[in-house]
């Protein structure tokens, strides 16, 4: 296997996450100057899961959107 290949077939679930907030962002749902909270009313069912993710990242529920698309790499400690 690659090393492209397994990186791509390893996608940290936040780099998901990340693609899916900044989808919303190009469209125009959100905007980068949002707070993160904001997040919560768009991905209800699975709030609690990314709200919690979030927080172990050390993000703030008032941390702006902005902030989470600036992440270039997503590496558990």
């Amino acid at each position: 296997m690659t090393k492209t290949m397994l990186q791509q077939s390893t996608v940290h679930p936040m780099a998901k996450f990340q693609r899916q907030v900044q989808s919303l962002v190009d469209s125009k749902v959100i905007q980068p100057a949002d707070r993160l909270w904001k997040i919560a009313f768009l991905f209800n069912d699975s709030w609690a899961y990314w709200k919690q993710e979030l927080e172990d990242f050390e993000f703030s529920m008032q941390d702006p959107i902005s902030d989470l698309l600036a992440v270039e790499s997503w590496e558990d400690e």
